[in-house]
């Protein structure tokens, strides 16, 4: 059996609770609306494409949790899975690009690409989670400048908001490796 790092991870925490829990409210919301309003209509799909959301984002922040006691990893975790997050969720609902149907979306799949095989590859450790971090806001903006080579617009906005997550979650990374030296 595999150590951690974190010996109270194994007894479960706080965050624990307030990931699985804040989990299970957001993946509600829509069901209790849905009760008052017919401007919230979700389909079963909708409920199950959310939930498997939900589940990997929550499951990804406990394994930072459990990864290490560092307050400045795990923040830097929880901003690097929400953008993570939102940048699934958005292209999925509305589309950064025009919209949810525009081929143009496609490419934000590499920035999430980036953001997992930079986790990977650094092994989950502080320093290498800021470099992978960085190497995720290049390739947003790189994104930004091919999406608006080929015509379709210029999403500055989308790509400031997520730019400024991935690079937050770098600093934070690093202050976390900062500490453990």
């Amino acid at each position: 059996m595999m150590e951690t790092t974190n010996p109270r991870a194994r007894r479960g925490s706080r965050w624990t609770l307030l990931v699985w829990g804040g989990a299970a409210g957001l993946l509600a919301l829509p069901a209790i609306a849905m009760r008052f309003t017919a401007e919230v209509n979700w389909t079963a799909g909708d409920f199950l494409a959310m939930g498997a959301m939900l589940l990997a984002a929550a499951g990804l922040v406990e394994l930072a949790v459990r990864l290490s006691g560092d307050i400045a990893y795990r923040l830097g975790a929880c901003v690097a899975v929400m953008a993570s997050f939102l940048l699934i969720w958005i292209n999925l609902a509305v589309g950064v690009v025009g919209s949810e149907d525009n081929r143009a979306n496609q490419l934000f799949a590499g920035v999430l690409a980036t953001a997992l095989l930079g986790a990977v590859l650094a092994g989950f450790k502080p320093a290498g989670m800021a470099r992978a971090m960085v190497a995720t806001a290049v390739a947003q903006g790189l994104v930004c400048l091919t999406v608006f080579a080929m015509g379709q617009g210029l999403i500055l906005g989308a790509t400031g908001l997520f730019t400024g997550l991935w690079l937050a979650a770098a600093v934070l990374f690093a202050r976390s490796a900062k500490a453990a030296r």
